[in-house]
């Protein structure tokens, strides 16, 4: 029991330090791309996206045309509103560790109350005292 308790604990630990890991990146990728003006240039390319004819079955193009726009004036907004986005990373990286830390905790609390409970219940006297197989 004790052996499952950790083994859904180190791979429940494992998803959570990849999603940390992965949002670092990301966001250091971003801002570096909004600081360097890439990004407006990027998302205005993407406005010129012709939709395929497959995705006009599905989505309207007129709302798929509206949602680009919001895209572009939203990059566009940012990196007016951050121009020095670099600098950005020096506080989000450790702000995105801290709360994979708590994370974390909140992981190992249950598990430990759960190894600990695991070593508490008694087996039952009918388990124990099995006869010997013949």
């Amino acid at each position: 029991m004790k052996a499952l308790i950790w083994g859904v604990f180190g791979l429940l630990a494992l998803c959570w330090t990849g999603i940390a890991a992965a949002s670092v990146q990301i966001t250091g990728w971003l801002l570096t791309m909004v600081a360097s003006g890439e990004g407006v240039d990027a998302v205005i390319a993407a406005q010129q996206w012709p939709e395929p004819g497959w995705l006009a079955a599905w989505i309207d193009p007129a709302w798929l045309k509206t949602l680009q726009g919001a895209w572009v004036g939203m990059v566009q907004w940012l990196a007016q509103v951050l121009p020095g986005a670099g600098g950005l990373m020096a506080w989000v990286t450790p702000l995105v560790w801290t709360v994979w830390a708590l994370g974390l905790l909140c992981l190992l609390v249950p598990a430990l109350a759960l190894h600990w409970l695991s070593g508490q219940l008694k087996t039952p006297a009918s388990l124990r005292s099995t006869p010997p197989p013949r």
